[in-house]
């Protein structure tokens, strides 16, 4: 299949490689050329445009910052974006993380153009995009779905969880448990290193037990090692946590949990420590215990 990928930052980057170890033809583009261009060794066509880019393409794969870049890259003049280069009958998978109303309306306006489109952003961060294991939750026709399933396949384990936007949606629901227990787990290291408690072995002593999960595992080994180089980003942790809160006020929904975690993120960002990884709000409550001394 002939695949085009715009965005080829920390997540576009390793999903290039595994569609091109798979076999598929692909055209990659990216704001910044020096990224796009380090696939060529991996046999990926650079193109100069996201037009350009998806002339030739069956399927076309967004993997970019917020929703606001996804509507430049798909429907900018200037770019040109890619709906310049769009044929009737190509499929766009949106993987970036987006509100579920732009989403919509990006489905929407693509529509109109014959194109088919889904949202089917992801959860697993680098690590998940590298070993091909990314939760995918797509969003759009169950045929879209069925048309994208095997590319999707060679990413990771997707499943289609409804409508156009129920992927979004899905990837906030994702993003307020992962950012909410990225907190629980700094809190609750922090409290046994503050009663003289080991903090890797508190760690080990949790693992398999109820308190056991992915963040657990991984972020936890980062707050314990004081490994805090970006993987994921607190900033987009924080964009994803606001996010939700957007959605969830136009749905009428009360979320105090994420409203008070996102407070705690906002406030490691303004700290300086947003161009880290969300693994690093242990570094801000740390500094919370510190100011109380």
């Amino acid at each position: 299949m002939k695949i085009a990928l715009l965005g080829c930052g920390l997540m576009g980057t390793p999903m290039s490689r595994r569609l091109l170890a798979a076999g598929h033809s692909l055209t990659v583009w990216n704001r910044t050329r020096a990224k796009a261009d380090a696939l060529t060794t991996n046999g990926a066509i650079v193109a100069t445009t996201p037009a350009a880019a998806v002339a030739e393409a069956d399927l076309v794969i967004t993997m970019l910052e917020h929703g606001g870049v996804v509507d430049e890259v798909l429907f900018s003049p200037a770019l040109p974006g890619a709906v310049q280069g769009l044929r009737a009958g190509t499929l766009v998978v949106d993987m970036s993380s987006i509100l579920p109303e732009q989403a919509q309306d990006h489905a929407r306006r693509l529509a109109e153009r014959g194109v088919q489109a889904l949202d089917a952003p992801v959860s697993g961060g680098t690590l998940g995009a590298e070993a091909g294991t990314l939760a995918i939750m797509a969003g759009g026709e169950a045929a879209a779905f069925e048309r994208a399933r095997e590319v999707l396949m060679v990413l990771g384990r997707p499943v289609h969880v409804g409508p156009t936007g129920s992927g979004q949606l899905t990837k906030l629901a994702n993003q307020m448990i992962v950012g909410i227990t990225i907190g629980a787990v700094a809190e609750a290291l922090l409290l046994a290193e503050k009663g003289g408690a080991n903090p890797a072995k508190v760690r080990e002593a949790l693992r398999g037990g109820f308190a056991e999960s992915r963040i657990l595992e991984v972020h936890g080994q980062r707050m314990v090692e004081g490994d805090f180089a970006k993987r994921g980003s607190l900033a987009i942790q924080l964009k994803d946590l606001r996010n939700a809160l957007q959605t969830s006020a136009g749905l009428g929904f009360d979320a105090p949990i994420t409203q008070h975690l996102t407070h705690l993120y906002a406030q490691a960002a303004e700290h300086g420590f947003a161009d880290l990884d969300q693994s690093a709000l242990f570094k801000e409550l740390q500094h919370r215990q510190d100011r109380m001394h």
